[in-house]
């Protein structure tokens, strides 16, 4: 029977060795199966944390702590390349079946702005490095505009594998230690394994409070569970526990684990203390089935040894595999942010079905074609035939979408065709633009856009400021960007005009912390990181001595944040914004303050991919006040000046998200980096009217631009 990597002990290291109280407890083969019908039910209806993934860690550990140390003890010593290789053979094909099948789907079914994170998440999956990947980007501001990946879920397998190269490692180290000193080998690997529990539960209890969404993913703040799960298997033998008292920890635990969706869920910060509640109820249940004696009739364990859901334990891991890809799948499909009672089942009867498929046709002839080949380089050739064609296909596709990336951005070469916010100068321009792809591509806009500005920008917990510096140093004009994301993404037009004019530019921005002397709030909580990043930037400015800072005026919500108490205005500009403005005029510094741009109800890139460039847009309303709120302000600071380009994204009360043939925005409220950069022939006589004093150069960008703007070179802002 195939046996799944979330729980998997090898055959190898599962033999006549092992004691039968291990290697014949059915219930664990039960429990498995409990574990993955809750990871899918938790996941379909309710999408919050079930503690499954939990209970795979503890058996994980326990099975393979047992065994490895009982091989050790009876060999001296661990046959790694017997290990690792029936491990591959085991792990890789039903996985590798998955991820190809992702991939298809994903080239079927989902927009073309969500193929490069795809296939980015099936080559780490496939790899085992899917949950370092999911953390790295989790820190990416760029993340929260994300939808869940069809391959999200195996972050959890990714664990596992590091804990399967780390731990035999280990093992092996207590041996050595064992022989040194004359002990036990079990007595040294219960010490080892005792130390990465402590060491490992401290670490996550830290992180978690100080980065939970980091510390979902971190291996760090997960070995302990599986730790957990290691030290049982090693004591386990020595408990002998009264029939009565087994018999409560086992319905305890059994019951603790189908509730601890419902009582932990998402409402505790994960893993940290909450996830204790999944692993001690699988500690229970194991311990509920370790006396040796038959389980009494009424026990949790007599219940998880029944044939139903031993035979489903063996499908557990492709039933892990298949749920998630096909729910994402499904909700792609119909349009639903959480299946309805009728999609869940359809869901899950796909996703059973495909296991049983996988587990027969899969992992039942494997078993068949190396069962009379011994050699670990059987098994592992075995694994990796399944694995290097899912990593192939991803580099072909990559390189396809590469290949038409670079094209868009030839065509995008000549401005007749692609002139963006230029478009809005010329209407004559507008009447006759030709229809062409979009550019930049949807496919790459996001990370393109991003990683042109990610060495200059502060991550959201961050503290300190991170600054570039553009244009002249020994210029005689200085100004600097300050504020949030929606300060950033003015960045290439600011760098357009700064480079005309011999101005230089320093950039100062952090992910979601707006330039101003509230104390904000992040995700429900105060954001303490803004508020030092803040003093740091005023510290920063007054000792470089600015000619200028550019920022926001106002702030733009969709329909308002969770944070906002109730009948909050879409658009708004903070007390903070204005006590800010009036600490910059204590240091002699002029203001430009850009009102902030418009949001959309939807993904503007996945919208073009579906509806094409016409269909992608929004009322100008859905985010944004009639007029600009500054307007109302009493008490502005005489060294603030208001830019509103608003009209040049919104015409006639609409906005965009195509304009000029350029994608405008990247998500849902973010410029692309082409389109911001076109913008800077439109932003530049703004900047000129609200600064008399800077610099000007012979020539302007409107000029530069000669046929692209037609009349338009003549016409001006008025500035406020």
């Amino acid at each position: 029977m195939p046996v799944p990597v979330l729980n998997h002990a090898p055959e190898h290291v599962r033999g006549a060795s092992a004691s039968p109280r291990t290697a014949h407890r059915t219930d664990i083969e039960g429990l498995r199966a409990v574990a993955a019908l809750l990871i899918a039910v938790y996941h379909i209806w309710f999408g919050t944390v079930s503690g499954g993934v939990d209970v795979f860690l503890v058996l994980t550990g326990f099975l393979i702590t047992g065994s490895l140390v009982r091989a050790m003890e009876r060999d001296g010593r661990l046959a790694l390349g017997a290990f690792w290789s029936k491990l591959a053979r085991r792990l890789f094909p039903s996985g590798a079946v998955v991820l190809a099948a992702v991939l298809v789907s994903a080239y079927l079914l989902l927009p073309r702005s969500r193929w490069t994170d795809v296939i980015a998440d099936v080559q780490a999956a496939a790899l085992y490095y899917g949950n370092w990947h999911l953390s790295l980007g989790s820190v990416d501001y760029m993340a929260e505009n994300s939808a869940a990946g069809p391959v999200q879920h195996f972050w959890s397998l990714g664990v596992q594998g590091q804990f399967y190269l780390l731990w035999p490692v280990l093992v092996i180290l207590a041996g050595l230690v064992a022989a040194r000193c004359g002990l036990r080998v079990r007595t040294a690997a219960l010490a080892a394994v005792g130390a990465v529990l402590a060491t490992s539960f401290a670490y996550s209890l830290w992180i978690t409070s100080t980065d939970p969404v980091w510390a979902y993913f971190d291996t760090g703040a997960r070995l302990w569970e599986l730790a957990l799960g290691g030290v049982l298997a090693l004591v386990i033998a020595r408990v002998r526990l009264p029939r009565p008292l087994r018999l409560v920890l086992g319905w305890t635990g059994l019951a603790a684990l189908v509730l601890c969706g419902l009582v932990v869920g998402d409402s505790l910060p994960y893993p940290g203390v909450a996830s204790l509640w999944p692993a001690l109820a699988a500690v229970a249940v194991l311990l509920a089935g370790a006396g040796g004696d038959a389980p009494g009739r009424l026990s949790a364990t007599r219940l998880l040894g029944a044939r139903p859901l031993v035979w489903l334990g063996g499908r557990a891991y492709t039933l892990f595999l298949w749920h998630w890809p096909i729910l994402v799948f499904h909700l792609e499909v119909t349009g639903q942010d959480r299946p309805t009672l009728l999609g869940g089942l359809g869901v899950l009867g796909c996703a059973f079905a495909a296991a049983v498929l996988t587990t027969r046709l899969v992992d039942g002839s494997l078993t068949r074609l190396t069962r009379t080949r011994r050699a670990p380089s059987w098994s592992l050739a075995a694994g990796v035939l399944f694995v290097v064609p899912v990593l192939l296909a991803g580099l072909v596709w990559g390189g396809a979408i590469e290949r038409d990336r670079q094209l868009r951005m030839e065509l995008s070469s000549d401005p007749m065709s692609y002139p963006g916010a230029a478009v809005t100068l010329n209407p004559a321009l507008a009447e006759n633009l030709p229809a062409l792809p979009v550019y930049p591509d949807t496919a790459t806009v996001a990370t393109d856009t991003v990683d042109q500005t990610r060495d200059c920008n502060a991550l959201t917990d961050a503290t300190e400021v991170v600054s570039c510096d553009f244009g002249d140093p020994e210029a005689g004009f200085t100004m600097v960007l300050a504020g949030s994301s929606h300060a950033r993404h003015w960045f290439q037009a600011l760098r357009a005009v700064v480079e005309q004019h011999d101005w230089r530019l320093i950039m100062m921005t952090k992910n979601a912390c707006q330039f101003s002397a509230d104390e904000q709030v992040y995700r429900g909580v105060p954001f303490t990181e803004c508020t030092a990043w803040n003093a740091d930037v005023m510290e920063r400015i007054a000792e470089i001595g600015p000619d200028a800072v550019f920022t926001t005026a106002t702030r733009t919500t969709a329909g308002g944040e969770e944070e906002d108490p109730p009948g909050t205005p879409p658009e708004r500009t903070p007390d903070g914004y204005v006590e800010r403005w009036r600490e910059l005029e204590e240091l002699g510094v002029a203001v430009l303050a850009v009102r902030d741009t418009p949001r959309f109800g939807f993904d503007v890139a996945e919208c073009v991919d579906r509806e094409g460039a016409r269909g992608c847009v929004e009322e100008q309303s859905f985010s944004m006040a009639e007029r600009a709120p500054y307007e109302d302000l009493a008490d502005v600071p005489a060294n603030t000046r208001f830019l509103d380009l608003t009209e040049h994204l919104c015409g006639d009360g609409v906005c965009r998200g195509v304009i000029g043939n350029q994608l405008a925005y990247y998500d849902t409220n973010h410029f692309s980096h082409a389109f911001s950069r076109s913008l800077a022939v439109v932003l530049e006589p703004y900047l000129l009217e609200s600064l008399p004093e800077a610099p000007v150069a012979g020539t302007s960008l409107a000029e530069a631009a000669g046929p692209l703007l037609g009349a338009a070179e003549s016409t001006g802002p008025e500035a406020s």
